[in-house]
């Protein structure tokens, strides 16, 4: 005899759990429990007395599946964090512990929650945060990466090679772009796994660099690449007969118009450029805009997109955060200064100023510190503390977490939004 039932009974272990379907659909489709339904979330037919036998850890099941009725986290004392985030990795509920245990990402509400020493100190170039909370830094030919409990995986290692960028095609994948290693003219850009370190694809390039990468939506990577003989970049970026980009510093795909935001950002030189270009037509500047070292804003140290504003956000020489209103022709009259410091700070740095975008707040990194700015109107609405690693080289944003990368020690902290109290 077959029913259509709302309860659902598992043997995990040998102990025996039961649970509704309703609650179980709280574990998203792409958990193992999505796969125990139809597209409506309706269990499919089984025998009345069947239950559902999975060889794993009784006690942390229990605790996953409450879990899922109550949306708060209770991990007893017993259990292990490693076994119990080992299991939730297994249920794919890992999205709901990270949201029961950080809260909702929220800058304003982050706190600093641990810190990691780095693999060698003075070296580290870049961090960059995975999906699933973990992170991979930039340190010479080698990345080191971590998973989301802070555990060191294997290395990627790139044969001699400098690393230029990282970039997260998914939890398990990493694109590495690196320069050519020495006695040979060829860059090299690879696909690595995450978890084990193995080298699974080479994309071929012939007397190129890759630099800045990025991915859309559908996991197309976006890389820039200069000609290693004559300095000149060949792709992406050589659209216009007027001015040239150079070798971007930064690439930022936006989903919304299809179109690859590009930064030329070199404050050691006299020019620096931004532009936007429509990959659908030939690679066509759609909107560019170049400053010199002597312009009212200085030198750029760094610029993001903000595409639901229609603006772009640069920190320049003053250490002032300029917003450039796209709806205008570019210049001095679309310029809106936040209210900062207008000392002028055009001098030589260990590190420059960095910026993101996240959850629609820019954060913006300076000296040892972070700010946060909200709104539609841009304005300072916190600011992480400081911490004892030294000028901030690099930060980042995925998983629920704030990666920072000091210069010092090469000490990565580490910041969450704690969970809301339980009443």
């Amino acid at each position: 005899m077959q029913l259509q039932t709302d309860r659902v009974r598992f043997n995990v272990g040998g102990k025996f759990f039961e649970i509704t379907a309703t609650t179980l659909a709280n574990a998203g489709r792409n958990s193992v429990f999505g796969a125990m339904f139809d597209d409506q979330w309706n269990l499919r037919p089984r025998e009345v007395n069947d239950e559902y036998f999975i060889d794993r850890n009784p006690e942390c099941f229990s605790v996953l599946l409450d879990l899922l009725r109550t949306d708060e986290l209770h991990v007893p004392p017993n259990i292990p964090e490693k076994l119990f985030y080992r299991e939730a990795l297994y249920y794919g509920l890992l999205d709901n512990v990270r949201t029961a245990k950080w809260g909702r990402f929220d800058g304003n509400k982050l706190k600093l929650t641990s810190s990691v020493q780095g693999p060698a100190p003075h070296g580290c170039t870049a961090i960059r945060a995975s999906p699933d909370g973990g992170f991979a830094v930039a340190h010479g030919s080698i990345v080191h990466v971590y998973n989301w409990m802070l555990e060191e995986r294997e290395p990627l290692n790139l044969d001699y090679r400098i690393v230029n960028d990282i970039a997260w095609l998914d939890s398990e994948n990493i694109v590495v772009s690196a320069g050519e290693r020495l006695g040979e003219g060829d860059g090299a850009m690879g696909l690595f796994s995450s978890s084990t370190g193995d080298f699974r694809h080479r994309f071929e390039m012939k007397n190129t660099t890759a630099g800045a990468l990025c991915f859309n939506s559908d996991s197309k990577i976006f890389a820039c690449f200069w000609d290693q003989v004559t300095g000149k970049q060949i792709e992406f970026y050589n659209a216009s007969p007027d001015w040239s980009l150079g070798d971007a510093a930064k690439i930022q795909w936006l989903n919304g118009s299809n179109r690859l935001f590009v930064s030329s950002l070199s404050p050691w030189e006299e020019h620096s450029h931004i532009g936007y270009l429509d990959i659908r037509t030939d690679k066509k500047v759609t909107w560019s805009w170049s400053w010199s070292k002597v312009d009212q804003i200085g030198a750029i140290y760094d610029a993001i997109a903000m595409e639901e504003s229609n603006s772009i956000c640069v920190v320049c020489g003053h250490d002032d955060l300029v917003f450039m209103d796209m709806r205008f022709t570019a210049g001095s009259s679309s310029f809106k200064w936040n209210q900062g410091n207008r000392e002028n700070r055009n001098y030589i740095r260990p590190c420059y100023p960095k910026l993101a975008l996240h959850g629609g707040q820019v954060f913006y990194s300076r000296d040892d510190g972070i700010s946060l700015f909200s709104g539609p109107d841009s304005i300072l609405t916190s600011s992480l503390g400081k911490s004892s690693g030294g000028e901030t080289r690099d930060f980042s944003i995925s998983g629920g977490r704030l990666f920072v990368l000091h210069s010092e020690e090469n000490v990565f902290d580490v910041w969450e939004t704690p969970s809301p109290a339980v009443i």
